[in-house]
């Protein structure tokens, strides 16, 4: 649950008496998703546990994730409460990700990382780990279709979040919906997601589409406008990365991340990247 955080009435010692030392100038708005933006950008490393809660069709699936990465190259190891392990590292394995599925026949597997396989029943591919998909929100390039969704984010208050002080970011965007879209020629349902910004799940889903689907010109998809209706970010304090993103949509929560223990910038020993590491069973 979210609380208050405030600064407390402090004792001036050899003065007697008690008085409020005035609070810092609340951040602004426009600082906050600077910051937040430029913190996501230059990421170097990023350790971290995720807990997720996606839903998929009228179901929640729930997973928690221990994740670490390495920015440029891409490089990312991810290992789920069922024992699975992903290790993609940009450049090797001709494209593929290694993955092993802890269950029968027991051995690696080298699948597409944006393959059907490794796509079902997620919202996100293992090349959009970690804050890939904040940054896509916040995006004010100008080359959406529909641009000024990510202006509409404010800093609302304080709050704690696992003990640390984090900044709340809310986004509110009543006009959320589906809307026609037809192309005029043939674009892939990713390319189509980045257009509008609302991510490529719910596209596939709405239209009854398999991922990797490539829509010919002319025919019209139903996508949403937007990535969500109402959006809630808890942004670390010190770090300004976020501890807390939950989305919800014309049905209710789409999803939900909460990002534990984390860790950026610290270097990863290269060989934690490689699947002959200590302790993978990959």
């Amino acid at each position: 649950m979210l609380r208050s955080y405030r600064l407390a009435p402090v004792l001036l010692l050899g003065l007697g008496s008690t008085a409020t030392i005035p609070a810092e100038p609340k951040i602004t708005t426009d600082v906050l998703v600077s910051r937040l933006s430029s913190a996501i950008e230059n990421l170097k490393t990023l350790r971290c546990n995720v807990r997720a809660q996606e839903r998929i069709g009228a179901a929640y699936q729930q997973n928690r994730t221990a994740m670490k990465m390495s920015f440029n190259p891409y490089k990312v190891y991810l290992r789920n409460d069922k024992g699975i392990e992903v290790l993609y590292v940009t450049g090797q394995n001709n494209g593929d990700a290694w993955v092993y599925p802890n269950s029968f026949p027991y051995v690696t597997l080298s699948l597409d990382p944006n393959g059907s396989l490794m796509r079902k029943s997620i919202h996100h591919s293992a090349l959009e780990a970690g804050y890939g998909t904040i940054a896509e929100m916040l995006d004010g390039s100008g080359q959406r279709l529909n641009p000024g969704f990510e202006k509409t984010f404010r800093y609302t208050a304080d709050t704690t979040v696992q003990g640390r002080p984090a900044y709340v970011l809310r986004s509110v965007y009543p006009q959320f919906r589906y809307v026609s879209y037809k192309p005029t020629k043939a674009e892939s349902t990713k390319t189509i997601a980045d257009k509008f910004g609302c991510g490529e799940y719910r596209i596939l889903e709405r239209n009854n589409l398999s991922v990797g689907a490539i829509v010919p010109a002319g025919k019209t998809l139903q996508v949403p406008n937007a990535y969500g209706r109402r959006i809630l970010l808890c942004v670390d304090q010190k770090l300004f990365l976020p501890l807390v993103v939950q989305v919800h949509d014309d049905k209710g929560l789409f999803e939900k991340f909460e990002f534990h223990d984390v860790v950026a910038n610290q270097p990863i020993p290269a060989q934690e990247f490689t699947k002959d590491f200590k302790g993978y069973k990959l």
